[in-house]
């Protein structure tokens, strides 16, 4: 890991998982009985697409969980390039039988690896030298203002496509992108945390991911201690939580679809109130593994 920031899983070993998690069931190549070597089958070709899009995904996901201020515009056009290939992902998810919650999950994995995490000395230069609590307390309103202005823009696109009602046939695929993003931004400030309570946790890149994706999903800390708390897969439990989670967060981002800027003000409300909570509830976690006082009321 280097000075500037770390990655939750950007290392040529891993990348072979990460694909592995990333990949709907059906999408790999086989080769047919009657094809030549070097010709390519409708399998190949799927699976090619498959790849694709998981990596503009994972990009596009990265890009918008960054930290920092984004022009809106800006934020606007990859979310709506992202909706697009969320679209076509999931367009090859149905047609090979998988289903929403096991797909979206899979995307999620594809992704979580490639979110950028800064260690502490880069978390302290970004944020004015903070250090301690005030530092978690300044990545917590970072975070919550993050998934809030994620919340209000899609809200926004709704509004707009509540204007043209043929165009709400790209809503489910504008909810899962907010979603996806939105998870992103929180595991990530899961992650971040851990890094200003000094609470290491061990591991290949793939492996950390892995673990701060199911504390997401359990909304809890990670406690490198416990048995199985690092580990090379999801187990079946933490399969589930996190399509449960994932599921509960895109239902959340069904207020986006408000008419006029409702969903605007809802998405972004609620979005901010559940990462202020989740800030919360993690920030007592790791309080306690390291026996320091509770926060002040």
């Amino acid at each position: 890991m280097t000075s500037e920031n770390r990655q939750t899983g950007a290392t040529p070993d891993d990348s072979t998982a990460a694909e592995s998690a990333g990949a709907p069931d059906g999408t790999r190549a086989t080769a047919s009985d009657g094809a030549s070597d070097g010709d390519p089958t409708p399998e190949t070709g799927r699976e090619a697409a498959a790849q694709g899009t998981d990596q503009e995904v994972a990009e596009l996901v990265g890009r918008l969980a960054e930290p920092g201020e984004m022009d809106g515009a800006e934020r606007r056009r990859l979310l709506g390039r992202l909706t697009k290939a969320l679209a076509a992902g999931a367009k090859r998810a149905k047609e090979s039988g998988t289903g929403r919650g096991r797909w979206l999950a899979d995307v999620f994995m594809a992704v979580a690896p490639r979110i950028p995490i800064r260690d502490l000395a880069t978390l302290s230069a970004h944020h004015h030298g903070l250090t301690g609590e005030a530092l978690a307390d300044d990545l917590s309103r970072t975070a919550a203002k993050a998934t809030m202005t994620v919340g209000a823009i899609g809200g926004a696109l709704a509004a707009a496509e509540f204007a043209a009602p043929p165009l709400l046939l790209s809503a489910p695929a504008q909810l899962v992108a907010e979603t996806l993003v939105v998870s992103a931004i929180e595991v990530k400030l899961i992650a971040e945390l851990h890094e200003v309570y000094g609470v290491q946790v061990p591991g290949t890149g793939t492996q950390r991911a892995i673990a701060f994706v199911t504390a997401w999903s359990k909304q809890r800390g990670v406690d490198p201690m416990a048995p199985g708390s690092v580990t090379v897969a999801l187990g079946t439990a933490a399969k589930t939580a996190l399509r449960n989670r994932l599921m509960r967060t895109l239902g959340r981002h069904l207020t986006t679809l408000g008419p006029f800027l409702t969903g605007a003000v809802a998405g972004g409300t609620l979005n901010r109130a559940a990462t202020r909570k989740l800030a919360d509830i993690v920030r007592d976690d790791l309080r306690q593994q390291r026996s320091l006082p509770p926060a002040a009321p």
